[in-house]
């Protein structure tokens, strides 16, 4: 009898584990999506009933992946664990707080009904959750994005709610993270937008929708065309000509960015070598590495069979990057760079300036060209901090033995300016904008004839040291002079 009795009740706790786990997150002991999806339908029945309002609060952590990757997955558990903690202790304990799975926490404040007390009480979360930790010996930060909304405007069910406020929260992120913004109609008009734009731009590839066209890059000194930029152009059907700037940050965030860039990349050289086949002369061809592109795997075997299915020489093509790309990993930027500069083609820092411009580590990069961002050209000769940064950025320039070309010149004023100080070349709408592949092509025709650059890399740059420039050798492929 006793034994029975000894079974019995283990089998009563079993079951009341079983029936636990089944509703709480059995690494947090937070209420799981499950409960917490029970919780907030009691908690609308309430409201309905006794006509009060409340709010749902989605959090998602903003640099969670890059710890977790970074640190080792018991390093995220632990973090995961010290943020429901800090949650836990920073609400009362009317509210509610459940982990959704990963790094995404909700809570529901059941007796706030003021918007003044809500932002008050997100601002306080967003206080303690960014306090330091110790995590496997390293000083972590963890910062958050929440969501907001609030009951009945925003949603009278507990998907409409959740969905809200999880919408509001990567407005959060995409305004900088750390921060906190409440559901709006605005926010949902947006993102719908969002949706059916990215819809439209997975399927502009395969519909044949995208086209480039070329700004020609110009010597400063005699005013001929030394070179042309790959600049990516989308028309659709509906939606019209779209800006770059609407669709370009989308597709890195979805990775679209990735077969997008591929597709530039083959087309800028197959185009290249079309001009010569109709007699014209060769010219360098520049594409821009977007941050998705320079970290993919593939990267380097994309640049290959762009320029085997082409038949362009390495030495004609350009890739830009940016500072804050490379700044990222270091380390592997410079073996990445390295295996580009290997192959004859040459490297060209975009937007300089205005990201870390870390003057020790430019060293250490194979860059043969900068480029002065717009944004320094723009004032030009009226702005004495422009002037200074364009004449530093010159200097260090020519110091390292690189091409120096100004971005956006579109006065004579301007032109001047950089002359005078030695600026190698430029591109903007004082010569001209960027042109389709044909009008680019009578400007070539009509141009004075150059000395083309090598079409086979010089001898100095196959036998370059790793992770160094060949002097000598980029100066007998620099195509831009």
């Amino acid at each position: 009898a006793i034994d029975n009795f000894d079974r019995a009740d283990e089998k009563t706790r079993a079951d009341e584990r079983i029936e636990y786990l089944a509703s709480h997150d059995s690494l947090t002991r937070l209420p799981n999506r499950e409960m917490f999806n029970e919780l907030l339908r009691h908690a609308i029945e309430a409201a309905c009933r006794y006509d009060r309002r409340f709010a749902v609060l989605f959090i998602d952590l903003d640099r969670f992946k890059l710890i977790n990757d970074s640190l080792g997955h018991d390093a995220g558990d632990m973090l995961l664990v010290e943020i429901a903690n800090r949650l836990r202790g920073a609400l009362r304990s009317s509210d509610v707080v459940a982990r959704l799975g990963g790094d995404e926490f909700v809570v529901i404040l059941e007796e706030t009904a003021e918007r003044a007390d809500v932002e008050r009480i997100a601002g306080d979360l967003l206080t303690v959750l960014s306090q330091p930790l110790q995590l496997s010996g390293h000083e972590c930060h963890a910062t958050a994005s929440i969501g907001i909304a609030l009951y009945p405007s925003d949603g009278g069910d507990v998907q409409t709610l959740t969905k809200n406020a999880d919408m509001a929260m990567y407005l959060a992120k995409d305004d900088g993270k750390n921060g906190f913004r409440f559901f709006s109609t605005e926010i949902k008009t947006q993102s719908i937008e969002r949706l059916t734009l990215e819809t439209a731009l997975r399927r502009a590839l395969e519909r044949d929708q995208f086209a480039l066209h070329y700004q020609p890059k110009v010597d400063m000194g005699t005013g001929q065309i030394t070179g042309v930029e790959a600049l990516l152009r989308w028309t659709h059907p509906e939606l019209g000509v779209l800006s770059p700037l609407q669709f370009i940050p989308l597709a890195e965030e979805t990775g679209l960015i990735v077969p997008i860039g591929r597709w530039v990349l083959r087309e800028a050289c197959a185009q290249n070598m079309a001009w010569q086949r109709r007699g014209l002369r060769p010219v360098s061809m520049a594409v821009n590495l977007s941050p998705r592109q320079f970290v993919d795997e593939h990267l380097l075997q994309d640049i290959d069979e762009a320029l085997a299915s082409s038949g362009m020489s390495p030495v004609l093509l350009q890739l830009e990057v940016t500072e804050s790309m490379v700044m990222r990993n270091v380390a592997r930027a410079v073996k990445v760079l390295d295996a580009i500069q290997s192959r004859g083609i040459r490297l060209a820092i975009d937007d300089f300036g205005t990201g870390y411009s870390s003057m020790s580590l430019m060293k250490q990069f194979p860059i043969d060209t900068i480029k002065i961002d717009r944004s320094f050209v723009r004032d030009l000769p009226n702005d004495s901090e422009d002037q200074a940064i364009a004449q530093a950025i010159i200097s260090m320039g020519k110091a390292l033995g690189m091409t120096v070309i100004a971005e956006g010149v579109e006065t004579v004023e301007q032109q001047a300016f950089l002359r005078s100080h030695a600026c190698d070349e430029m591109q903007g709408y004082l010569f001209s904008k960027p042109l389709p592949p044909a009008q680019l092509a009578s400007l070539l025709r009509s141009a004075p004839m150059l000395v083309s650059p090598p079409l086979q890399p010089a001898a100095g740059d196959l036998t370059a040291r790793p992770g160094r420039r060949s002097k000598p050798g980029r100066n007998s492929a620099r195509l831009s002079r």
